[in-house]
């Protein structure tokens, strides 16, 4: 019986991103780009918002009808009134937009096929920032693999 031990390889990178306001920003091409340039033919990559008002999800990218849906709801669901929630320090949208991050997430994983995020047809991903004023977004990409 043949063994075949393939040496697993990790790398990192730190996307930055500056966001305008609330709203849904498209990563996938600088995901693609980066993972492409590590020849990993199969692996995991981790995709992790190094932020507590943003997130990260994977939604569709084909119709932009569907990102301004679920921006809407958001804002229905969590709603930035300023009478309730105690904190308030940083502003009405401040726990709101901690609150739409723990309903979402800080990071994913997808797994990687011959080279690439297996993401499916209309799939891409996003930041999701739930805050009104500028940011400086880290997000932390970690690619394993073979």
């Amino acid at each position: 019986m043949a063994t075949t031990l393939e040496t697993l390889r990790q790398s990192q990178h730190v996307l930055v991103l500056k966001t305008r306001n609330q709203g849904l920003y498209e990563l996938t091409p600088d995901i693609l780009a980066w993972t492409d340039k590590q020849k990993v033919g199969t692996g995991l990559l981790t995709v992790y918002c190094r932020h507590t008002s943003a997130s990260i999800i994977i939604q569709e990218n084909a119709d932009s009808a569907v990102i301004e849906d679920l921006q809407a709801f958001f804002t229905k669901l969590v709603p930035e009134d300023g009478k309730s929630y105690l904190h308030s320090a940083e502003g009405p949208d401040d726990m709101p937009a901690h609150i739409k991050g723990a309903l979402t997430s800080t990071s994913i994983s997808i797994p990687v096929t011959n080279g690439r995020p297996a993401l499916g047809t209309w799939q891409g991903i996003y930041l999701f920032e739930h805050r009104h004023d500028p940011h400086t977004r880290q997000i932390v990409l970690h690619l394993s693999g073979s």
